[in-house]
């Protein structure tokens, strides 16, 4: 990628950060509210023809992708998944134990995670019954030094993400945070669980 290329990646993921933060701060509810970003963090982010390159997908894979927030729960035992796009509708408000696999990693360690390309991850776990993804990013979302889970985008191409779009997508968890915070996210939390 030139450096030309990462100036015009940069400005349009930031036009598309501002555009869903607007509509985020307007949406009348928090899940809708972080729906915004995460559907956001599909169209602008991964490289759109790591699927037409050689050993992007194996034989009987498509492209397609997915996002989501994985939020920890009180009990701190568990992460659910809302606020996500291109799941099967079976896992609407997913749980998974606290420590499972990359999201465990992440919320073990704070830090964010981009996974170039999954086959070359000994550890890695499939989670999500949808298919086995074979890039994918996790960006942990803070409020007062708190995690309070962690935004999740993946691709089924290999190489579809790389290190740039780990440094845009933070701003995607940051604003996450903030929005989650802004519309009561713990209070409804709560309700959910």
């Amino acid at each position: 990628m030139t450096e030309r290329d990462i100036h015009a990646l940069r400005a349009e993921a930031l036009a598309r950060l501002a555009e869903a933060t607007q509509a985020a701060n307007s949406a009348p509810d928090v899940e809708s509210a972080l729906r915004d970003l995460t559907a956001a963090t599909q169209e602008v982010l991964g490289d759109k023809e790591a699927h037409l390159r050689p050993g992007g997908l194996r034989v009987g894979e498509r492209q397609f992708t997915n996002a989501g927030i994985f939020l920890i729960i009180p009990d701190r035992q568990h992460h659910l998944l809302v606020a996500e796009h291109g799941f099967p509708p079976e896992q609407h408000r997913l749980r998974i134990p606290f420590d499972l696999g990359h999201p465990g990693w992440v919320a073990q360690h704070q830090r964010p995670l981009v996974l170039t390309n999954t086959d070359e991850v000994p550890d890695f776990r499939q989670i999500l019954k949808t298919a086995r993804m074979g890039s994918a990013l996790f960006g942990p979302m803070f409020w007062q030094g708190q995690m309070l889970g962690q935004l999740l985008t993946a691709a089924q191409a290999r190489h579809t993400y790389g290190p740039i779009d780990l440094d845009l997508f933070m701003g995607f968890a940051h604003v996450a945070a903030a929005v989650y915070m802004a519309h009561g996210g713990p209070a409804w939390l709560r309700t959910l669980v």
